[in-house]
C-alpha cells in the first residue's frame, strides 16, 4: 500500500479523498491555486503547495506543474478526483514517466473510451447495445445535417470529446439544426479543445441509468449496481439515486453484464461508470437500454453507491492502484436500502439557474442518522467564478425510497446557505414532487415541471422581508441599549425617542428597505406588550432563519433566500432600470457580440453570448428598437450586472 498521495483536485472531492487517505494512514498532499490558498481542502491535508493563478488552465490543468509538486513532495501516487485532468491520458502517461502511480485506469483504456465515436464502435464489437446514430469522422455541417435527417428528428448533437452536457444540443426539427450545430461545436471547442461532434437519435422518455464498475490488474471485473441519474437540467445531473426505481434483479444482471463487458473490452482497471440510456416509456425492461459513454474516473454521485453497498470506493481505488485484487466477487455484492444524492449549487433558480458567486455568510447542514454531506466550503468561504459552483452534495439513506426522499427533502430545507443564492429549495421541491415520488419521470422531468418547481422571479416573500425588518429593528435596539450604558441620557430604545408618532399607547414608524433589489417599506408598531412588524400586512415568517452579514440580512425560508438591506445602505443595489438595458446575467466572458451601434433589432433577437462555467448563455433584445451604447466586446470579462448594451425602444 502507498504511504502518500497527492490529490490533484480541489473542493469537496479533494476533501473526500483526503478523508479516506488519512484513515488509511497515507500522508496527504494538497495543491491549490491563488484563489484557493485558504480553501477547506488545503487544511484537510497534511501538506499543501501552490500551483499558480486562479484560472484552472494556469493551475489545476498544468500537468508539468502537478508532476513537479508530486516529485518535490515525494508522493507515491496521484489521485485525480473528477473533472480537471481525471480523464486526460496525457496526465496518466506523465505520472508513469515520473514513476508516480496514477490512481485510475491505464491511458489506453482512457483514450479508448474518451472519444464517444470510437467508444461506440468498440462497444458494438463487444456486443454492447448502442444508440442508432452517426459516429464517423466527417464533420462538414452540410453532411452532418443530412445524417440528422436520415436518422430522423429529434436528434441529439454531442461533443465527441465531451461530457457533463457541454457541447450537447437537442434538435427537434431540420430548420433548427444549423444554429444548434454551430453552438454545440463552439461550446465543445471551448470546453475540450475539440469541436467534433456525433449525431444520435433522441430516445423518447429517456432514463439515464449508469452502472458502477470496478476492475483490478488481475483480470477481475464486477459491477456494484446501478444509479439512476435521470433528473437533469441542461444535461447536468441534479439528483441521483440507487437503486433505480423499477429495476429488477434480472435486468440489473443484464445491464451489469453489459457494463462489465464494456470495461473488459478496453482493458480497464479501477473505478469506472458505464452510462446507458434506457427507454422509460413502459418502465425499465430487457433490451430497452443502450450504451452512451463510459466515464473513466470516480463519479460525483459515487456516495449513493457507497450508501447501499457499505463500501468505500475511494479505498477500493487505492487498493486496486497499489496492485491488490478486488476483495469481492460479483455474487458477494450486497445492497441495503435506498440512497439519494442532491447537488447543492450556488445558483439562482429564479434567474434561470445562473451561477451566484460571493462570500458564504453562513453555511450549516442538519445532522442525523442516514444523512451525509460532502463539501469543500464553509462559512466565510468565497464561491468564485473560476470553478464549478458546487456547495455540497447532500446524501440521504433509508430503508425505502420514500423515506430517503423525505429525509433528503427535510435536510435540504434545514440547510443554511446565506450569501450566494442556492438551489436548495428547488431540490427540496423535486424530492417532494408527486410524479417523481411515484417513479413517473425521465430526463425531461425538470423541464416539464419547471413552473411548479421554481417560484416566479417576480415573487417577493413578504413574510421573509418582515422577518428581516424585525431583525434590523432588534439589532438597532441592541445598539442603542449599548449606547445607553455610556450615555444615560440617550433613549433606551427607538421607542423612547421624542420624535415618534403615538396614538392610544401605540408608537409607529416605518422602515425603508431594499429586498432583492426592490424598494419595500416595513411598518413597525410598538405596543405595551411587544413589537409588531409587517410588510404589506404580512407578519414575520415563523419558519425562517435570519442571518446578519454587515448591513445585509439574509432570510432563509424553505430553501429560498431573500436579501434585505436598509435603503440608506443599498445605493446601487436595485435591479437595473430601463426596459432596454441589457446586463450580464453572471460573471463570465463575452464570447460574441452580434449587433453594432445603430442596428435595428426586434424583441427576442440574439444580441450576445456570455460564457460562465464553460456554459453559454445567450442575451436577447428585451424590446424592439435601435442599438444605442455597446459597452462590451468579444473577449471581455464582465461582472454580474455589468452593462453590455442599451436598446433604445422603438416609439
Amino acid at each position: 500500500m502507498f504511504t502518500s498521495v497527492l490529490i490533484a483536485n480541489r473542493g469537496e472531492i479533494a476533501c473526500r479523498i483526503a478523508r479516506t487517505a488519512r484513515r488509511m494512514g497515507l500522508r496527504t498532499i494538497a495543491v491549490y491555486s491563488d484563489a484557493d490558498a485558504h480553501a477547506l481542502h488545503v487544511r484537510a491535508c497534511d501538506e499543501a503547495y501552490g500551483i499558480g493563478p486562479a484560472p484552472a488552465a494556469e493551475s489545476y490543468l498544468v500537468i508539468d506543474q502537478l508532476i513537479g509538486v508530486a516529485r518535490r513532495a515525494k508522493a507515491d501516487c496521484i489521485h485525480p478526483g473528477y473533472g480537471f485532468l481525471s480523464e486526460r491520458a496525457e496526465f496518466v502517461e506523465a505520472c508513469n514517466a515520473a514513476g508516480i502511480v496514477f490512481v485510475g485506469p491505464p491511458a489506453d483504456a482512457m483514450r479508448a473510451m474518451g472519444l464517444k465515436d470510437r467508444a461506440k464502435a468498440l462497444m458494438e464489437q463487444a456486443g454492447v447495445p448502442v444508440v442508432p446514430g452517426y459516429h464517423g469522422e466527417r464533420q462538414e455541417p452540410k453532411f452532418l445535417k443530412e445524417k440528422a435527417y436520415e436518422i430522423g428528428y429529434p436528434v441529439l448533437i454531442k461533443a465527441v470529446a465531451g461530457g457533463g452536457g457541454k457541447g450537447m444540443r437537442r434538435v427537434e426539427k431540420h430548420a433548427d439544426f444549423d444554429a444548434a450545430l454551430e453552438g454545440a461545436m463552439r461550446e465543445a471547442q471551448n470546453a475540450f479543445g475539440d469541436a467534433r461532434v456525433l449525431i444520435e437519435k433522441y430516445v423518447a422518455s429517456p432514463r439515464h441509468v449508469e452502472l458502477q464498475v470496478f476492475a483490478d490488474n488481475h483480470g477481475n471485473a464486477i459491477h456494484l449496481g446501478e444509479r439512476d441519474c435521470s433528473l437533469q437540467r441542461r444535461h447536468q445531473k441534479v439528483i441521483e439515486e440507487a437503486p433505480a426505481p423499477g429495476m429488477t434483479d434480472a435486468l440489473r444482471a443484464e445491464m451489469g453484464a453489459a457494463a462489465v463487458a464494456a470495461a473488459k473490452a478496453v482493458g480497464y482497471s479501477g473505478a469506472g461508470t458505464v452510462e446507458f440510456i434506457a427507454d422509460g416509456s413502459g418502465g425499465l425492461k430487457s433490451g430497452g437500454f443502450w450504451f452512451m459513454e463510459m466515464n473513466t474516473r470516480l463519479q460525483v454521485e459515487h456516495p449513493v453507491t457507497e450508501g447501499i453497498t457499505g463500501l468505500d470506493l475511494v479505498e477500493w481505488q487505492f487498493r486496486v492502484a497499489s496492485g491488490e485484487k478486488l476483495s469481492l466477487r460479483q455474487n458477494e455484492v450486497r445492497f441495503d436500502g435506498h440512497a439519494i444524492e442532491a447537488r447543492l449549487y450556488a445558483e439562482d433558480p429564479a434567474r434561470g439557474f445562473l451561477p451566484s458567486t460571493g462570500r458564504l455568510a453562513a453555511l450549516s447542514f442538519p445532522e442525523g442518522a442516514g444523512l451525509r454531506v460532502d463539501t469543500g466550503v464553509e462559512t466565510g468561504s468565497v464561491v468564485t467564478p473560476f470553478y464549478d459552483p458546487m456547495i455540497a452534495k447532500v446524501i440521504a439513506h433509508a430503508p425505502t425510497r420514500e423515506a430517503a426522499l423525505e429525509r433528503l427533502a427535510a435536510a435540504l430545507e434545514g440547510s443554511v446557505v446565506a450569501g450566494p443564492r442556492s438551489n436548495a429549495g428547488f431540490l427540496a421541491a423535486l424530492c417532494r414532487a408527486r410524479d417523481f415520488r411515484a417513479g413517473h419521470f425521465d430526463t425531461g422531468f425538470i423541464d416539464c415541471n419547471m413552473a411548479a418547481l421554481v417560484p416566479p422571479a417576480g415573487d417577493l416573500d413578504k413574510a421573509a422581508v418582515a422577518c428581516a425588518a424585525r431583525a434590523l429593528v432588534e439589532r438597532e435596539c441592541e445598539r442603542i441599549a449599548l449606547q445607553t450604558v455610556d450615555d444615560p441620557v440617550a433613549p433606551a430604545s427607538p421607542w423612547d425617542a421624542a420624535d415618534g408618532f403615538q396614538l392610544s399607547g401605540t408608537r409607529a414608524t416605518t422602515l425603508a428597505l431594499m429586498a432583492d433589489g426592490r424598494a419595500v417599506t416595513a411598518s413597525v408598531e410598538h405596543h405595551g406588550n411587544g413589537m409588531f412588524v409587517t410588510v404589506d400586512g404580512q407578519a414575520p415568517a415563523s419558519d425562517a432563519i435570519a442571518v446578519a452579514d454587515g448591513n445585509a440580512i439574509y432570510v432563509l425560508r424553505g430553501g429560498r433566500q431573500t436579501r434585505v438591506m436598509p435603503r440608506d445602505y443599498a445605493a446601487g443595489d436595485a435591479a437595473a432600470g430601463g426596459d432596454g438595458l441589457v446586463r450580464a446575467p453572471m460573471h463570465g466572458k463575452v464570447l460574441a457580440i452580434f449587433v453594432e451601434k445603430g442596428a435595428q433589432v426586434v424583441q427576442g433577437q440574439r444580441l450576445a453570448i456570455v460564457e460562465a462555467m464553460k456554459m453559454e448563455h445567450t442575451l436577447v433584445a428585451p424590446v424592439a428598437g435601435t442599438v444605442g451604447d455597446v459597452a462590451a466586446a468579444a473577449g471581455d470579462q464582465v461582472a454580474e450586472g455589468a452593462k453590455i448594451m442599451v436598446i433604445d425602444a422603438a416609439s
